[in-house]
């Protein structure tokens, strides 16, 4: 699996993740979701730098244009309630792709221990597709994983991408190992973060996307 870590390089990345991580910019919780956003459209124009393309044609007011258009067929695949802002701003670079909607969660026990509980997936068909995965932070990779082999069961994709801002490098490892074989698989990340909390949070981290963006949760 290859991993393509964009924040190594100082750019406008950089910045919108550390709004998203800022504790007093989380009190504006549109803020947060834009910043999600748009921390997605980068992700996706350097996802399409890695896509196959064919020779098209424009007609414009004066004559006839060439160009390109993509030639492979996306999935964008979010993990919810976290990855929506992602989703949206996935969906405005790939306009013209598909859409999938995972329900994946943590489920702890008294001694705050967890399983992964997957309960819902809404997906087309993705054999010989492109898939663009997305949750925003990776913990574990747990969910990550359970979500990539739900989807596959829709069909196995040509391609596929997972994206998320913010990662650990635990998670990253757990991806390495249990994706490594499966057919052209990439992550992308903003940051790598170092520790997991007892209860597998990232530290520093930014805290819970989902409750940042759209309000705590029972």
């Amino acid at each position: 699996m290859k991993v393509n870590y964009l924040g190594k390089h100082n750019s406008l990345l950089g910045c919108f993740i550390a709004e998203l991580r800022d504790v007093e910019l989380q009190k504006d919780s549109m803020r947060f979701r834009h910043n999600l956003e748009r921390i997605s459209e980068i992700f996706a124009y350097e996802i399409s730098k890695q896509m196959d393309y064919e020779p098209a044609q424009v007609q414009t007011p004066l004559g006839v244009a060439a160009t390109s258009k993509l030639k492979e067929q996306v999935v964008i695949a979010s993990i919810l309630r976290a990855a929506l802002p992602m989703h949206n701003g996935m969906l405005r670079c790939f306009d013209r792709a598909q859409n999938a909607f995972i329900s994946a969660y943590r489920k702890y026990s008294k001694d705050n221990k967890f399983t992964i509980s997957f309960e819902y997936l809404s997906s087309p068909s993705t054999e010989g597709k492109t898939i663009i995965l997305c949750d925003p932070m990776l913990a574990t990779g747990g969910s990550m994983v359970l979500s990539y082999r739900a989807l596959i069961e829709r069909g196995m994709p040509e391609k596929t991408h997972i994206v998320s801002v913010i990662a650990s490098k635990d998670g990253i490892e757990y991806l390495k190992q249990n994706l490594a074989s499966y057919p052209e698989v990439t992550l992308w990340v903003g940051e790598v973060d170092d520790e997991l909390t007892l209860k597998s949070y990232i530290v520093p981290g930014l805290g819970d996307a989902g409750d940042l963006a759209y309000g705590d949760k029972m």
